[in-house]
């Protein structure tokens, strides 16, 4: 069964409330949408248990998170002003790829960057501000297959930079403190 919406007023070429024939203004119907009605969901489209409910930045995090861990565990105590941000690409790039050079604070392969230290200071308003390591979800991604070798990249610049932040070797990061 097909239901036809109500001709317009002045439709059968008398003018209408609004001045032309068979012309409608005001609210215009919506296209179809899940929620016709206005209720909302009525229930979650995948249950929290199921591994596809997590979204890809989710899975990242969690892994960057274990991947930090071991560090923390170790250095725990000088690491307490650090900050550690996920951002899904790097906002700054070389103006030559071909022959970039990256300051100690960046970590990189070629010309795209991986993480990004970001020392303590202050900021526009004088507040002052924490050390962050900003690690790129996408180009780690990118670089390592999901799982181990996702880990092992993730905690591999993440020794770099802690590294970095702390004027140490990176063996001694990795080693621990003795």
């Amino acid at each position: 069964m097909r239901i036809h919406p109500k001709p317009a007023r002045g439709s059968h070429g008398t003018p209408g409330p609004y001045g032309a024939p068979g012309i409608r203004r005001g609210r215009r119907r919506p296209g179809r949408f899940r929620d016709r009605r206005g209720r909302g969901l009525r229930s979650p489209l995948l249950p929290q248990h199921v591994p596809a409910y997590n979204t890809r930045s989710d899975e990242f995090d969690a892994i960057a998170l274990e991947a930090f861990a071991e560090i923390d565990a170790n250095w725990h105590d000088q690491l307490a002003g650090l900050d550690i941000a996920v951002d899904e690409i790097p906002r700054l790039l070389p103006r030559d790829p071909e022959t970039v050079e990256w300051p100690d604070e960046v970590t990189a392969d070629g010309a795209v960057p991986l993480a990004r230290l970001i020392p303590a200071g202050m900021d526009v308003r004088g507040v002052p501000t924490r050390a962050q390591i900003i690690l790129f979800r996408r180009p780690l991604e990118s670089r390592a297959k999901k799982g181990t070798d996702l880990l092992e990249l993730i905690h591999e610049v993440l020794v770099q930079q802690v590294a970095t932040h702390l004027g140490l070797d990176e063996d001694t990061i990795d080693r621990g403190p003795e």
